[in-house]
């Protein structure tokens, strides 16, 4: 922490990191944080395979048996995905569903 005075007023300047490790302490926070990162991983790979197998999102929507706002939304990382969907998709990429 960074104590700077400006006039009568003391300004506390905090780094990103003393900012995460107080904010962090909450358990409610740090699962959340973890359900967010999953799906960002989620999107991230799922792009990736499409883009290996050169599929576009329709093609792939196509191969699932969905419509493609689904793999929109899926690839966008900001909607939750059931596990019968999140199937489907490993299934059309030739992959399993692991759960840990």
């Amino acid at each position: 922490m960074k104590e700077i005075k400006v006039g009568k007023q003391t300004l506390k300047f905090y780094t990103m990191e003393e900012t995460f490790r107080k904010i962090y302490r909450s358990k409610k926070l740090r699962e959340a944080n973890e359900e967010e990162l999953a799906r960002l991983k989620l999107a991230y790979r799922m792009r990736q395979l499409r883009a290996a197998k050169r599929l576009t999102q329709k093609a792939l929507a196509k191969k699932t048996n969905m419509p493609q706002s689904v793999i929109a939304r899926m690839e966008s990382g900001k909607h939750s995905v059931t596990l019968g969907t999140l199937y489907r998709v490993a299934h059309a990429f030739g992959k399993e569903v692991q759960l840990r």
